[in-house]
């Protein structure tokens, strides 16, 4: 059976300006999700199904419920906490 043992990034706090850029990354994660999907032949249902390749979460990601966007919001999190743990610098270019 798997086990996930993801990297422990709890000790590492963000800097507000970081914490901005979550969003983006979110947006993006969801927007890299719906391209693949799209690209399997996925077109938009109110409901999930596999046969058919309907999904409700092919809408724009403003459009997406809170929880969904948290999903996005924590995945973006976890590899911003992750880079900085790993020892990388992320700074706005001048």
């Amino acid at each position: 059976m798997y086990t996930p043992h993801p990297a422990d990034t709890g000790d590492i706090e963000l800097s507000p300006e970081i914490l901005e850029l979550r969003e983006q990354i979110a947006k993006n994660v969801h927007e890299i999700w719906a391209q693949a999907r799209l690209e399997e032949g996925y077109t938009y249902g109110a409901e999930r199904d596999d046969v058919k390749k309907t999904h409700p979460g092919l809408v724009p990601y403003e459009q997406l419920s809170e929880a969904e966007k948290d999903y996005d919001r924590r995945t973006a999190l976890g590899t911003l906490r992750l880079i900085q743990k790993a020892g990388f610098v992320i700074q706005r270019a001048q």
